[in-house]
């Protein structure tokens, strides 16, 4: 695949749903349908959706075998301070390398919209050659905060696979592309 465009290096993506109530079918969790329509106007496709509970080991399960297959693995829920929010623990147990400033970004952009950003613990890091990116259990926040960091997050892709040519052409050309929602990306 080329290293232009998100067009030309269309994602293929996972996402994992981190609610005990979704696991137990007491909930229905509308994340899926609110990340594919972004992914796919960026060029992406959403291909997998997994529901695990907010079980550590579980989690940290279904990202390890979801990054095997899938350059970009997202999750959804658990980012907060209840007492099974453990998605960024799962998270931090399996990656390799942290990258901060995704979560950063997320909860810098949804402090515009809340004081409860403040209290989002979504991380993002390296697996192999996939990126996992924590974002939080609503679907819309998850959308949102999906907007924020998507750009940089299909570049990071793209560089763990070798499509990349020129890093200063890709970061422009994400600029140009970025457009940031109104809406904040809260736990």
């Amino acid at each position: 695949m080329s290293g232009g465009s998100d067009r030309d290096f269309g994602l293929a993506v996972a996402l994992v749903i981190c609610s005990d109530r979704a696991a137990q079918g007491t909930r229905a969790d509308a994340t899926a349908a609110q990340l594919a329509p972004l992914l796919a106007a960026a060029g992406h496709r959403l291909v997998t959706t997994r529901i695990v509970a907010d079980d550590r080991a579980a989690i940290a399960a279904a990202l390890r075998e979801l990054a095997r297959s899938h350059p970009l693995v997202l999750t959804s829920g658990g980012t907060g301070l209840a007492p099974r929010d453990v998605t960024p623990e799962a998270t931090r147990e399996v990656i390799e390398r942290e990258v901060p400033g995704l979560g950063e970004a997320m909860r810098a952009r949804s402090l515009e919209v809340t004081p409860m950003a403040l209290l989002s613990r979504a991380t993002a890091g390296t697996l192999g050659s996939a990126l996992i990116v924590n974002l939080p259990g609503s679907p819309r926040g998850a959308a949102d905060c999906l907007a924020v960091v998507l750009p940089a997050a299909a570049h990071a892709a793209r560089l763990q696979a070798g499509a990349v040519q020129d890093c200063q052409a890709e970061a422009e050309a994400a600029r140009r592309a970025a457009t940031l929602p109104r809406e904040g990306c809260g736990p």
